[in-house]
């Protein structure tokens, strides 16, 4: 008798087990917000239904959780609002080719800012640009390990990020209007829209 009530507690607490098992692994799989009441065909509606997507948008929850504790003092407080924009174009995936690689590109691009900007990991490396033999023309370039690698570019009082992008040689980075490519210690670099290229090399 005893034996059969074991049996029969270890059968109990096997399926107890493998039903906390089961719900942690659903729920793991549910993105950071609500899956209720949202628009059918959404590109909400297709990260619910993605685990992938899922898992990047929990992943993002996370990396902006640590990026507001060091925005807590923040003049202007730019991240909530950069955050909408970036909602608001992630959303817009609706009317590429590709909206799953749309969505996946964008939320790739997004953690990989925060940890850039907000220095949530640790830099690979900081290089000094001396741009045309000037002085004074200087780009300091920091780069971050993240998904895809990012570098933060500071010229005089501005600031710009950069995406790595595919090169035939040497190390091409881009951002919105400013790009650096470097092959062997020259760098070519534009800095706003329509510039003209800088040619530079690294200081030691």
């Amino acid at each position: 008798m005893k034996l059969g009530k074991m049996r029969f507690g270890w059968l109990v607490f096997s399926i107890a087990a493998a039903g906390v098992l089961l719900y942690t692994q659903v729920k793991a799989q549910q993105p950071s917000f609500d899956c209720h009441d949202i628009d059918a065909g959404s590109i909400e509606a297709m990260i619910c239904q993605d685990p992938a997507l899922a898992v990047l948008d929990n992943q993002l929850a996370e990396v902006y959780r640590q990026a507001a504790l060091k925005a807590t003092n923040e003049h202007p407080p730019v991240l909530k609002a950069e955050q909408r924009g970036w909602i608001k174009g992630r959303n817009e995936c609706w009317k590429a080719a590709e909206p799953q690689a749309c969505v996946t590109s964008e939320y790739q691009l997004r953690i990989a800012a925060l940890q850039a900007t907000y220095r949530l990991i640790p830099l690979t490396a900081t290089v000094t640009y001396l741009c045309d033999d000037q002085p004074g023309s200087e780009v300091i370039a920091t780069f971050f390990p993240t998904n895809p690698p990012t570098l933060i570019a500071e010229r005089g009082d501005s600031v710009a990020l950069m995406y790595q992008q595919e090169s035939g040689s040497g190390a091409r980075y881009a951002g919105r209007n400013e790009s650096l490519w470097e092959h062997q210690g020259e760098a070519t670099i534009r800095w706003g829209y329509g510039a003209p290229e800088l040619k530079c090399r690294r200081t030691l």
